[in-house]
């Protein structure tokens, strides 16, 4: 939240870089300048209110480079207000979290007057910073956040398409940044890293070896919640591995087959799966409360950019936008997406078919010559296996989202649930189904065993390649030429990087698309530590020491790889949690009948199969049963978090009594409610709010 001092400053801007917005080369010039000043107009005009200004090149860039380039920044009191309409959460002087108003601002931890912040001048390399716009209140993930929510919150008003192009059509209360990022006009939108911070951060995250735990505070300061909530996940998850790991080695050294010690390793297994659960719940409820977001009331949603369909007016809104029957969405789903996901879902099983096909072949070359090269051919077609296993992964994930978009989901939330649900369908199945057929069809243990260590070492291998050093690599040559005119101008004396070089190549940078892929992941190898631990106990090792590597790898990606995503304020993992809670009741299901599989208990039932089989069910009934009591009875919020909650909300509800009895004994009633539709309407407010005010 600095702003660039006008009387110094090596680049002579007028403003703090928050944002890029990048448009196409050939964008006509008439959609740039009405663009432009949108984001510059006042509110009341329909702007966004926000400082705008051209990317300065150097002589000899001019015609190399796109010249459409804007750099986006906000004056102090803009951000603040900006804040209060989307919910920030800030600690209070008492030490609680509440939502900012700029009203009550000077009550809040760490916020400085404008004449304490007028005269804080600071000097950052050979550029000089002026303080006067910002004292560390905000941070410049929640800037950046702030101008996006502005930007994504433009809408049309009596115009009926871009200037300039008149098949990119608008009509009232449509986005304009994704109607003109839907036609190409615009080509993307990113914030800018800071440099200092970013060293800074890098230095005590990944570029030392340490034993200690991530610095999550920081991260969530320069990445926001989202991110941060992700790598305290990832952190916990480490952890949590470590007793079952530290179980798991004595059994997998010893080679021990004792049925009993088994039954213990498996009940362990099944009760870790729930508690950790469970207490990451407590875990992440902590740390969202301690970031403001536990409590933050969810936006409304506004349609998704891919949306489409017939002008009509939503009956919430009152707003003109395009009307999609439900009717239609359902038969695409059941009549095209199921059909397509059970087709994916019988290809993988013929893959699956055709991998034991290669296993066997060979292991008929390997007893008809037993030798050392033989004993390494019996492994390629497990390791070929888990190649196309990733491969199709892949494949299947592009058209799972070509789909889903297909479908045409007014909102993003249902698009990410539709989406998540057909992965994680045809990736369970995809990894998973040869493991359930050698344990259940086949009942071969060593296979199992074998097979399971040779998919899980081999997937994280790849993983490790395709998410953090391929990208890399492709960075590096991509940016050869730039750090070349760099390392240039340090040698003619100039330390830091121009930002217009900064800005070049940043905007050439992979875009991080989330943490879809990061959860999808750990997703997978809870499930390999999971479903078959009595069998393969050494999993959990294998496992703690990928996500060790995987902190790292991960850190460096998100400093060195790709563009500064935007802050998400996420309060929690989301649908995620939902999907690891599935997996440890399969679980559950797979340990039971692994265990009711076994010679030993079989040897208790040697004439009746029928009472084996509901021994076993009785067991997995019961050990279902007190997984669930364990989720009823540990709170998912701890105490003395709830009962702050509970005591913010109490004073709420009695200040807004106080403030209501006051106006009601007074004339300001009215200029009361007046002021409530002027601040529902800056912040997209449903029309029947902006009613009740009236």
């Amino acid at each position: 939240m600095l702003k660039r001092a006008s009387a110094g400053g090596d680049d002579g801007y007028r403003l703090t870089p928050l944002v890029v917005v990048e448009l196409a080369p050939d964008a006509k010039e008439e959609a740039i300048a009405w663009l432009l000043s949108k984001i510059s107009d006042s509110e009341q005009n329909g702007g966004a209110e926000l400082l705008v200004e051209q990317l300065r090149h150097g002589e000899a860039d001019r015609e190399k480079d796109n010249r459409n380039v804007f750099l986006v920044g906000a004056e102090r009191q803009r951000l603040l207000s900006g804040a209060e309409d989307l919910g920030l959460f800030k600690e209070f002087n008492d030490g609680s979290m509440r939502a900012f108003t700029c009203a009550n601002k000077d009550n809040f931890k760490d916020f400085k007057g404008t004449k304490v912040a007028a005269a804080a001048v600071a000097v950052v390399g050979k550029r000089k910073w002026d303080l006067r716009d910002g004292d560390g209140f905000l941070s410049m993930a929640e800037c950046q956040y702030i101008v996006k929510h502005e930007l994504d919150s433009l809408r049309a008003k009596n115009e009926t398409h871009v200037p300039g192009y008149e098949k990119a059509k608008l009509y009232p209360g449509k986005s304009i940044i994704r109607r003109m990022q839907s036609k190409g006009i615009l080509v993307q939108v990113f914030p800018l890293h800071e440099t200092e911070e970013l060293k800074r951060l890098s230095f005590s995250w990944y570029k030392k070896v340490k034993l200690s735990l991530q610095p999550l505070d920081d991260i969530r300061h320069y990445f926001g919640e989202g991110m941060a909530l992700y790598f305290g996940f990832l952190e916990y998850f480490t952890f949590a591995l470590v007793p079952m790991a530290l179980v798991g080695v004595p059994y997998y050294l010893f080679d021990w087959e004792d049925y009993d010690k088994y039954v213990l390793f498996a009940a362990f297994n099944l009760v870790w799966c729930t508690v950790i659960l469970e207490a990451w719940k407590r875990s992440s409820a902590t740390l969202a409360y301690r970031w403001g977001t536990l409590s933050r009331k969810k936006a409304f949603e506004e349609p998704r950019p891919g949306f489409h369909g017939v002008l009509g007016f939503n009956p919430v809104t009152g707003r003109e936008e395009p009307l999609y029957p439900n009717t239609k969405r359902l038969l695409r789903i059941y009549l095209v997406s199921l059909p397509f996901v059970l087709l994916c879902l019988y290809l993988s099983l013929y893959v699956m078919m055709v991998y034991f096909l290669m296993e066997g072949w060979a292991l008929t070359l390997y007893d008809a010559r037993p030798t050392f090269w033989m004993s390494v051919l019996t492994f390629v077609p497990s390791v070929i296996y888990a190649v196309v296993i990733e491969v199709m992964n892949l494949i299947y994930r592009y058209a799972a989202e070509f789909l889903t978009g297909w479908e045409n989901h007014r909102l993003e939330s249902s698009y990410q649930n539709h989406l998540v649900l057909k992965v994680l369908v045809f990736n369970f199945f995809n990894c998973f189904a040869s493991l359930f057929y050698i344990a259940f069809v086949m009942q071969d243990m060593v296979m199992l065993r074998q097979s399971l260590a040779t998919l899980l070492i081999t997937s994280q291998i790849l993983n490790q390649v395709m998410e953090a050093f391929l990208p890399y690599w492709l960075q590096r040559r991509r940016n050869k030429k730039m750090m070349r005119r760099a390392s240039k101008r340090a040698t003619l004396g100039e330390k830091e990087m121009p930002l217009a070089d900064q800005v070049r190549l940043e905007a050439n940078m992979s875009t991080y698309l989330g943490t879809f892929d990061d959860y999808l992941e750990l997703f997978l190898l809870f499930g390999y530590v999971s479903l078959f631990s009595c069998v393969y106990p050494l999993a959990a090792v294998l496992v703690v020491l990928n996500n060790i590597t995987e902190v790292y790898s991960d850190a460096f990606k998100m400093c060195c790889v790709f563009k500064r995503p935007f802050s998400d304020p996420a309060a929690n993992i989301g649908v995620w949690q939902l999907a690891f809670e599935a997996m440890s009741v399969i679980a559950v299901v797979t340990n039971c009948a692994l265990i009711g599989m076994s010679p030993q208990v079989k040897s208790y039932f040697p004439e009746s199969e029928t009472q084996l089989i509901l021994w076993t069910a009785a067991i997995e009934h019961g050990l279902l049963a007190l997984k669930f009591i364990l989720t009823f009875v540990i709170p998912d919020v701890p105490k003395h978090i709830q009962t702050k909650l509970a005591r913010l909300e109490f004073e709420s509800l009695e200040a807004l009594k106080k403030k209501w009895r006051a106006l009601i004994g007074s004339n300001d009633l009215k200029s009361h409610a007046s002021g409530l539709r002027l601040r529902c309407l800056r912040r997209r407010r449903p029309e029947r709010l902006i009613r009740t005010a009236e």
